[in-house]
């Protein structure tokens, strides 16, 4: 009786959860991460909206294991021309509440979890070269894309058969180059510039700014800062227009990020010495999405099936609960295989039926992810673009900030919670 077996190409939140709940569902699951052990991850953001919670929650995952670095978001506010727009509490509407969560120690956790569990294994810095095909159970050339893929072969040489690959390695996935699956981009656009304050005189802004996540509007600009997951910093997150010019020095951008900011908080950046910040580090925005997330063997998840904008965490969010749709549907067949007896063959003809009710199940909420996102980022251009318009709410905060704000927290429902029944198991 076989048991079946996954590699997941890709050590993210995505491939991670999804390594550790397949093998906590009796697969034998190999986790290939292309980066060496203790190499730092580029910073992606830390938010984790009520949907991924409910992910999490669902994989056994939430609340997150003893030593992972996590807090409540405190709230959200609005500042335009200087001036406070509004400010919103959370939870909102008695939901799970929205959460930073340190991907590094989580990652962290993830991998020491699955390599506890019996069949497991972790793979780092070992890079995924190539797949292995095979075609009516013979190898066929990897050039002619024929047939089935059965495993990956990695950079030292090494070939690991599987039953299934998982391709969780994001917007640029090896694995969905290397099993022919296309990728359609919208055309480039703007890119976020993350920055860091750290250090003990950035305390008093950071107790200015109450563990909420703030959103900047000015003339041509926009940014978000907020305390990270593990409260020992702050991080700025700058929408970056092609069309605007960008300052050279650290210096330059101090001044920047003061001329927009209320007084109050000008005064206490102000404090802040060039020698705690650094950055930034870029993160070019890519948007896209492939017409079909599997062939027979291959499964794509995550921004590796479809990259997403950051506005809203909902690249993070979404890739968790592609990971729970996936493991909700194939996790029970080394259960189900125990009782039946299925061979290779048969398992692998299981699996190959599934991969397209995966894809099926998640491209609803996905859509909607996206369409909520460019709504967004359509609004905020319009803020950094027409001034009458940032001028007039400025002038009349006192009066239209509560029927903004009203109108955002409507707004907010269904990219928190994502789709009802979304998670829900149904052919």
């Amino acid at each position: 009786m076989a048991v079946p077996r996954a590699v997941v190409v890709g050590g993210g939140p995505c491939g991670a959860s999804v390594a550790l709940s397949l093998a906590r569902a009796g697969w034998a699951v190999t986790l290939v991460e292309a980066a060496p052990p203790g190499a730092p991850r580029p910073y992606r953001g830390e938010g984790l909206m009520p949907s991924g919670v409910a992910a999490l929650e669902a994989m056994g995952l939430w609340p997150p294991p003893e030593g992972v670095r996590h807090r409540l978001l405190g709230g959200w506010a609005v500042v335009v021309e200087r001036r406070p727009l509004f400010s919103v509490e959370e939870p909102l509407g008695g939901d799970r509440g929205c959460w930073l969560v340190d991907q590094e120690s989580l990652l962290a956790c993830l991998r020491g979890e699955l390599e506890r569990e019996g069949g497991a294994r972790v793979l780092e810095g070992q890079a995924v070269r190539g797949l292995l095909w095979a075609n009516g159970g013979e190898r066929a050339s990897a050039v002619e894309r024929r047939g089935r893929v059965a495993g990956v072969v990695l950079a030292d040489g090494r070939e690991l058969e599987a039953d299934l690959v998982v391709g969780c390695d994001g917007r640029d996935s090896r694995a969905r180059r290397l099993g022919g699956l296309e990728l359609t981009l919208e055309p480039p656009g703007e890119e976020v510039l993350w920055f860091r304050l750290a250090g003990p005189e950035v305390g008093p802004l950071e107790g200015w700014l109450g563990g909420r996540f703030l959103t900047v509007v000015g003339p041509g600009l926009s940014f978000a800062l907020f305390q990270e997951a593990g409260g020992e910093a702050l991080r700025l997150g700058w929408v970056a227009e092609a069309s605007v010019e960008r300052p050279r020095e650290t210096a330059g951008w101090k001044e920047v990020w003061a001329g927009a900011l209320p007084r109050e908080a000008e005064a206490l950046l102000g404090r802040v010495p060039l020698a705690a910040i650094s950055g930034p580090q870029r993160f070019p925005v890519r948007v896209g999405w492939a017409p079909r997330w599997h062939r027979p063997g291959l499964l794509l998840l995550g921004d590796a099936a479809h990259p997403m904008s950051p506005v809203r965490a909902q690249g993070l969010n979404m890739a968790l609960r592609d990971a729970l749709v996936a493991v909700q549907t194939l996790g029970a067949l080394a259960e189900r295989n125990s009782g039946e007896g299925m061979d290779i063959e048969a398992i692998r003809a299981r699996v190959d039926a599934l991969l397209p009710l995966i894809e099926r199940r998640r491209l609803p909420e996905i859509r909607m992810s996206r369409e909520r996102q460019a709504e967004e980022a359509a609004l905020g251009a319009l803020l950094r673009q027409r001034g009458w318009l940032r001028r007039t709410l400025a002038a009349t905060a006192p009066w239209s900030g509560w029927a903004v704000r009203q109108r955002w927290i409507q707004r907010q429902h269904r990219p928190r919670e994502g789709l009802a029944n979304a998670l829900i198991l149904s052919d």
